[in-house]
């Protein structure tokens, strides 16, 4: 994207959707902990009836820089939670 001539817009995605609940339960389980008793669902913050689907389009990333994606969503939710366990690591040691 930084080396193109011009600068554009485009989506990196996979394609994929998946929910929060799903994100969660995946978080949680990458430090062997159960979600549920610690995560409330407050049914004000749902999005609103008309967004049924959300779904990235990487079509353009994909034609115009030959983008794909490597990371699952899993693997990305399990690197995110070590970069938060290495970031408070310092913080716990002392």
């Amino acid at each position: 994207m930084l080396q193109q001539n011009r600068p554009d817009d485009y989506v990196i995605a996979t394609g994929r959707t998946h929910a929060v609940r799903e994100f969660v339960r995946l978080a949680f389980e990458a430090v062997n902990l159960p979600w549920e008793p610690y995560v409330t669902i407050d049914p004000r913050y749902y999005r609103p009836a008309e967004v049924d689907l959300l779904v990235g389009d990487c079509s353009k990333a994909r034609r115009v820089l030959g983008w794909e994606p490597e990371v699952s969503f899993e693997d990305l939710v399990e690197q995110m939670v070590a970069a938060d366990l290495a970031r408070l690591r310092p913080l716990v040691a002392t």
